[in-house]
């Protein structure tokens, strides 16, 4: 019953996670604040890391068998390339914030409309995984609980920063909230991609 429930609440995960890039994307067509472009960044990166977690996830439970070396040995490759995808998505999105233009944003609104349904469903997605991992220790869902809380975080940062420039898109309080708004959402995602890996590294 218990790998029924991860299983599922992974794959829910990759399904939910897939359709933001490519709206992101879209939305680039009409705006251009470097906090969206940033969480378009994110976001793929993000959902690479899901999907690796998801595959070997499901490698390392088939048919409920599993070699306990090849288990451990398999979650630690997911969980590395899971923080390094953080780290990646880190690090461009300070990247960007820097070398973005400051010029006309655009509309952002379907970015915010995404990080705003973001902020809830990843709050859902942390306190679910967060909830099968106590319920029974799992490398890959308490990385994935980790995961999540940095993405509800950082869709809460990302939703202020994007209403800032929806409501007064030429202010001087928009343009530092975008800056300000990426700078610590990449800050926060490479730190907490830096502590998995090392987490795994170590071990």
């Amino acid at each position: 019953m218990q790998n029924k429930s991860e299983k599922k609440t992974l794959f829910m995960s990759v399904i939910m996670s897939a359709p933001g890039p490519i709206i992101i994307a879209l939305g680039l067509l009409m705006g251009k604040s470097s906090t969206q472009i940033a969480d378009f960044v994110r976001r793929s990166a993000e959902l690479l890391g899901i999907i690796m977690a998801y595959v070997v996830y499901m490698i390392t439970t088939k048919d409920g068998i599993c070699n306990i070396v090849k288990k451990q040995k398999w979650e630690k490759i997911s969980n590395i390339f899971v923080g390094a995808m953080m780290c990646i998505g880190g690090i461009l999105m300070l990247f960007l914030a820097f070398t973005v233009s400051a010029t006309e944003k655009g509309n952002v609104v379907p970015s915010l409309v995404i990080a705003l349904l973001g902020v809830v469903a990843n709050t859902l997605f942390w306190r679910k995984y967060t909830k099968l991992n106590k319920a029974e220790p799992n490398a890959i869902i308490a990385v994935q609980a980790r995961l999540y809380r940095a993405k509800s975080l950082v869709d809460s940062c990302v939703s202020i920063a994007l209403l800032s420039i929806a409501i007064l898109p030429d202010s001087m309080i928009s343009y530092y909230l975008d800056l300000g708004g990426t700078i610590v959402v990449s800050v926060y995602l490479a730190w907490c991609g830096v502590k998995t890996i090392m987490e795994r590294v170590n071990r």
